[in-house]
């Protein structure tokens, strides 16, 4: 384990609309505002994203199963960003509802908002975090220099 401290600065509250593309329009926010590390939080609806529900098999590096949902779906969900060499590099782990089924898995892009999507942004500070990609393991690694 690694960890370190560091403290919120600003909060960053956002409305995403019908048919916006969440995870670009997320990057914008994030290059705009300068975000170097942060946690938040989204709440609303997706009618279309792509997503990974886990590995084929337990090994490392994994083997992604991706999954197309093409279905209006509820979100609640919460992630982390960081950058890397000045790119956002976002992590999100969501709860995807679909009249009383639920898929839970990590959102990764073709995100489009259905009517809309809410999103809470906390800036962290001092944390001197990255998310390199760490090719022994297979995926963008939350790193501190």
């Amino acid at each position: 384990m690694e960890y370190r401290t560091g403290s919120v600065g600003r909060v960053i509250a956002a409305r995403f609309d019908h048919g916006e593309d969440f995870l670009a329009e997320l990057r914008k926010i994030i290059l705009t505002e300068k975000i170097e590390s942060g946690w938040f939080q989204i709440i609303g609806a997706f009618a279309q994203a792509g997503v990974v529900t886990g590995p084929k098999e337990p090994v490392v590096p994994p083997d992604p199963v991706w999954r197309q949902v093409d279905a209006v779906c509820e979100v609640v969900g919460s992630g982390s960003v960081h950058l890397d060499n000045g790119e956002p590099k976002i992590h999100l782990h969501a709860a995807l509802g679909d009249h009383g089924e639920t898929l839970t898995a990590c959102i990764r892009r073709n995100t489009k908002v259905y009517l809309t999507l809410e999103l809470l942004l906390f800036e962290l500070n001092g944390l001197g975090a990255s998310r390199p990609w760490d090719e022994q393991g297979g995926f963008s690694k939350l790193r501190f220099k």
